[in-house]
């Protein structure tokens, strides 16, 4: 597409977060410059790599290696001046920042130039000390806030006092074409089956998520001890980042709970969809209340039984009683009840709550949901800079993100 179009300048949005790996943050980037290339408009991504990098290519973005992953305030601080020159070099109209480092430095870079500035807060960030208070304050200082929840939503306007008008209530989204039973082949499912070892005939309960303890493992080992059930196995998907203690930690008490044969933690699983469709039962047992959490939407999506902890983003994304569970946060022996009416549903009863679960997932929390929400915002912050610059529409304005709703 041609630089010019039309006579308005093509709009460029850049994106600005520390890396581009295999986190939620990273997928919703990559999504948005997807939608931002077939909408039209130069989508940017400033990272310090990752295995996602050749996902912005594909989708027609260019990245761009910088260190905006460093809390160094040596670095933060030049990152200020290389990330104002790079808004100047590519005519940026919005920066986008999608955590807190990264945010302090896309804040300051903005200022002198005509870039809009948007943030997204993907979690209640903790604080202990006005230090560190003041720290996350970045990520409330967009032009616009997008909130992955009605959770973070209020927490940005409890803690930091942001106006409502600000802030934006985006739920992350998936894309159904991949998170759908008819899109797993059996071969995928035998596959994955054999890597793990899974013994035939028995009842999969699963588990994603990276090993650290908020995410609750030890709850669900506690669980898994109340229900007696030898047919029973259990796989937690996640990678310990480091976190060797807190692993060596958790083996040690499933072996000492005699689960050794009955629980195997595996690093990682590169098809997730395929991994849910092997699953009797699927379990978010996060101690601390998720921004969001994706392993609930994605089960859902697939039409697994899904219980998860009932605080944060995970009280907006399953229905309660009729797309899954919830339970209180940390109590073991409320999970195992909830296992058990899970493992025990008739297959009559499952088929109705896939049924729901699915509708559920493809009504509310879609890609296209997304990244359609999140493009009007863009286009809202242009027609605000059109307005500033005398160049507003007498006719109304457009709704839509496009060439027109460029600053000229």
């Amino acid at each position: 597409m041609n630089k010019e179009q039309q006579g308005s300048k093509i709009p460029v949005v850049m994106q600005v977060l520390p890396e581009l790996g295999p986190g939620g943050a990273e997928q919703g980037c990559v999504d948005i410059a997807a939608e931002l290339v077939k909408a039209g408009v130069q989508a940017i991504v400033v990272s310090h790599g990752g295995a996602r990098v050749h996902d912005i290519a594909r989708a027609g973005g260019l990245h761009i290696d910088l260190p905006v992953h460093s809390k160094n305030p040596v670095v933060m601080m030049r990152n200020i001046s290389r990330l104002r020159q790079l808004i100047r070099r590519y005519n940026v109209d919005i920066v986008h920042a999608r955590s807190r480092a990264p945010a302090w430095s896309a804040w300051q870079a903005c200022r002198g130039t005509e870039a809009r500035f948007v943030t997204t807060c993907h979690a209640p960030y903790n604080f202990h000390n006005s230090t560190k208070k003041f720290y996350n304050s970045s990520i409330a200082r967009g032009e616009r806030i997008i909130a992955i929840s009605r959770f973070v939503a209020d927490y940005l306007g409890r803690n930091y006092n942001v106006e409502s008008y600000k802030i934006r209530v985006v739920h992350r989204g998936i894309a159904l074409e991949k998170f759908h039973p008819t899109a797993v082949t059996p071969e995928r499912m035998i596959t994955l089956s054999r890597e793990w070892r899974l013994p035939d005939g028995a009842s999969i309960i699963m588990m994603p998520g990276r090993l650290t303890r908020w995410k609750g493992h030890h709850v669900l080992v506690e669980a898994l001890t109340r229900l007696h059930r030898p047919d029973i196995f259990c796989v937690l998907i996640g990678a310990d980042q480091g976190r060797t203690a807190y692993r060596q930690e958790l083996e040690e008490s499933i072996k000492e709970k005699g689960l050794e044969g009955q629980v195997r933690i595996v690093d990682h699983c590169h098809d997730m969809p395929a991994a849910y469709m092997l699953a009797t039962a699927v379990v978010s047992a996060s101690t601390d209340p998720e921004g969001f959490g994706r392993v609930p939407v994605e089960a859902q999506a697939m039409g697994r039984p899904v219980i998860a902890t009932d605080h944060g983003g995970a009280q907006e994304t399953i229905v309660r009683g009729e797309t899954g569970w919830l339970v209180p946060p940390g109590d073991a022996p409320a999970l195992s009840r909830a296992l058990t009416e899970a493992l025990s549903l008739a297959p009559a009863q499952r088929a109705i709550l896939a049924t729901r679960a699915m509708s559920h997932v493809a009504h509310h929390f879609t890609r296209e949901k997304m990244a359609d929400e999140t493009l009007n915002i863009y286009a809202e912050l242009l027609e605000e800079k059109r307005f500033s610059k005398g160049l507003l529409r007498k006719e109304g304005a457009s709704s839509s993100l496009n060439l027109d709703a460029a600053a000229e």
